[in-house]
């Protein structure tokens, strides 16, 4: 590749943002009261995409954590965080791999953050989100895309 088809590949933030926030305490006040809180913690990671104009793609990563102790919902907090991106010049499976790895890792530790401070807002400890590994994510389900096709195929033709 020469240099000069290198620099024309560009991937750039060009805006960072909370497209919707939802904080939900249903059991609230009587999850303030509980003696010896040791909270269940279901989260879910999904993300959507979409190509705004051009090169201009926006991103949104959808955080939903249900928080229960015992067997009362403490509380529910959903993040959508989204940010446009310029990505350009760069091959399709490049351009699959930015959307679905990279973009997610830059937005991860703002929509992390909001989570923390949501659930401290609501009266409870902060919800400390671990790292994600969207790379090994990304690769998973491209295996797992690789295997339904796989299947697929295998499968014998009724006539």
């Amino acid at each position: 590749m020469t240099q000069e088809q290198e620099t024309k590949k560009q991937f750039s933030i060009q805006k960072i943002y909370v497209k919707d926030v939802s904080f939900e305490s249903p059991g609230a006040p009587k999850t303030f009261t509980f003696d010896n809180w040791e909270p269940k913690i279901e989260l879910n990671l999904s993300n959507q995409q979409q190509q705004v104009d051009g090169d201009l793609y926006e991103i949104v990563l959808i955080i939903t954590a249900t928080v229960s102790h015992e067997d009362t919902t403490a509380f529910l907090v959903e993040v959508q965080q989204g940010g446009l991106f310029v990505i350009s010049g760069f091959e399709e499976d490049e351009k699959k791999y930015l959307l679905g790895a990279q973009c997610m890792s830059t937005l991860f530790p703002y929509a992390r953050e909001a989570v923390s401070e949501l659930s401290v807002r609501g009266g409870f400890p902060p919800l400390l989100l671990s790292p994600v590994n969207f790379d090994a994510l990304y690769h998973q389900h491209l295996q797992r895309q690789q295997d339904r096709q796989d299947d697929t195929e295998a499968a014998p033709q009724v006539q």
